[in-house]
C-alpha cells in the first residue's frame, strides 16, 4: 500500500496551511477562534467594569487570577489557532478545560440552588458546550494540522540531494570516504 503524505512547504505561509486543511477542520478552527475572541470580549468587558477585582466574588485568589489571565490567554489561543499552529489547539484545550472547571467550581452553590437556571442560553451552558466541543475535536484537529502546519512540528522533508551526491557518498554509496 502506498501512503502519500501531503506537506505544505514552509514558504507557503498561513494561506497554504489553511488551504491544506479539510473543510471540517477549517470550520472547527473558525469556531475555536470565534469562541476565544468572544471570551476575550467578555473578559475585557468584565475588567472594564470591575477592574482587576472584577472576579473578587469568584472564589479563591487562584481562580480570580486565572479569570483575569484569560484576557491574555484567550486572544493568544485565537491568534495561534488562526495561524494554524498545533500549539494553539493545545492551548485552547488547556484553557477551556481549566475555564469550564473553574466556572463550575465558582458557580457550584448557584447551580445547586437553581438547577433550572442551567437551561438558560447564557453563563455555564455555552461555556461548557464550547469546552466540550474543543476537547472533543482537539485530537482530530491536531492530526489535520500536523499535515499542514510545519513551523513547530517535525516536518517530513525529502532528503537533500546534491548534484555530486554519488561522488560525495563514497564508493559504496554509504557516506564512507577513503
Amino acid at each position: 500500500m502506498i501512503v502519500v503524505q501531503y506537506v505544505v512547504p514552509v514558504t507557503d505561509g498561513i494561506r497554504g496551511r489553511w488551504r491544506a486543511l479539510p473543510r471540517r477542520a477549517r470550520a472547527a478552527l473558525v469556531l475555536y477562534a470565534a469562541g476565544f475572541l468572544e471570551g476575550t470580549g467578555a473578559h475585557a468587558a468584565d475588567l472594564a467594569r470591575g477592574g482587576l477585582h472584577a472576579y473578587a466574588g469568584f472564589g479563591p485568589l487562584p481562580l480570580q487570577v486565572f479569570f483575569v489571565a484569560l484576557i491574555v490567554l484567550d486572544p493568544l489561543a485565537a491568534v495561534l489557532i488562526l495561524r494554524v499552529r498545533p500549539a494553539g489547539i493545545r492551548l485552547a484545550t488547556a484553557v477551556m478545560t481549566l475555564d469550564v472547571l473553574a466556572n463550575w467550581y465558582a458557580n457550584r452553590s448557584w447551580v445547586v440552588a437553581h438547577p433550572t437556571a442551567l437551561l438558560r442560553p447564557v453563563g455555564l451552558p455555552p461555556i461548557t458546550l464550547f469546552g466540550l466541543f474543543v476537547v472533543a475535536t482537539a485530537p482530530a484537529l491536531l492530526r489535520a494540522v500536523r499535515g499542514s502546519a510545519t513551523a513547530d512540528l517535525d516536518m517530513a522533508r525529502p532528503p537533500s540531494i546534491r548534484k555530486d551526491a554519488a561522488r560525495q557518498s563514497g564508493p559504496d554509496g554509504n557516506g564512507a570516504h577513503r
